[in-house]
């Protein structure tokens, strides 16, 4: 089996340039002597460099003709080819339980709901690696004000230090995707608990987002009833629009709202 073609449903664009694929390759050594997971192999562009490292390595491929490839050219992955999607996995089994690196040349459309699933399983995996579509990297990574803040920088950085390491050109691909990639790197930071309902959290930060150009007095009217007496006694915060906000500022706003959401008068919460 010489080559596997790349299939635009699975958002694959195989990366050609092998000094960009070890240096993908050595951001794993941030989290040195733990396993790692590599997302999406393809043809073991990627993985023909962290197989050297001495470490477990596992891959999982969702592509049915890259795993026959897989197995063909790289022999020490026997057993370790596991032949799933990611997003549906049980990631507490993949090493029994022990935290490990998440890295790969992650698919563009579901980059976004990899990153989410990563935050399911926060504790397990204490640094995660890898290349994604720029716009979605310099998301992650924007500090509060800029134009690119918003729900994926929030939660993200709730929980991760984020770093945008570099970026990727597009001619390095096969096929060349329409946009600019970038690589990153997410190491758990020290938070083990938030300080508030985490639920709640997601749901301030993604209801006021929903509408990131109003103040959050108007946005924060999807939980609250227009005559709540919070819009008074917070009046000051609520001229702030949600790009401006930290991810501290967003847990202390968390913390006032939930009194008044457990209130017989608050309405029902929305599911974002």
């Amino acid at each position: 089996m010489n080559q596997v073609r790349p299939k635009k449903f699975l958002g694959q664009h195989f990366l050609t340039d092998l000094k960009i694929a070890s240096d993908i390759a050595d951001t794993v050594d941030a989290c040195p002597a733990i396993p790692v997971l590599e997302v999406g192999p393809g043809m073991g562009v990627l993985t023909q460099f962290l197989v050297k490292k001495s470490r477990p390595l596992k891959v999982v491929e969702i592509d049915r003709e890259s795993v026959p490839y897989l197995q063909e050219h790289f022999p020490e992955l026997d057993g370790k080819i596991i032949e799933a999607d990611f997003l549906a996995m049980d990631l507490n089994a993949v090493f029994g339980g022990q935290p490990f690196v998440l890295t790969g040349n992650y698919p563009y459309n579901i980059s976004s709901q990899i990153f989410f699933k990563m935050l399911e399983y926060k504790d397990l995996i204490p640094c995660c690696t890898g290349m994604i579509q720029k716009e979605v990297a310099e998301r992650m990574a924007a500090a509060p004000g800029s134009k690119t803040y918003g729900v994926l920088s929030v939660l993200m950085q709730a929980w991760y230090d984020v770093e945008y390491l570099f970026t990727v050109h597009e001619h390095v691909f096969n096929p060349p995707p329409k946009v600019k990639s970038a690589v990153i790197r997410m190491t758990r930071n020290k938070v083990s608990e938030l300080g508030c309902d985490e639920q709640l959290f997601k749901q301030v930060v993604k209801s006021t987002f929903n509408q990131r150009r109003k103040m959050l007095r108007v946005s924060l009217r999807q939980l609250l009833p227009a005559k709540s007496s919070f819009f008074t006694l917070h009046s000051s915060l609520l001229t702030r629009r949600p790009e401006q906000l930290s991810v501290q500022e967003f847990i202390d706003l968390t913390n006032l709202l939930e009194p008044e959401l457990r209130s017989d008068h608050a309405a029902p919460p929305i599911t974002a």
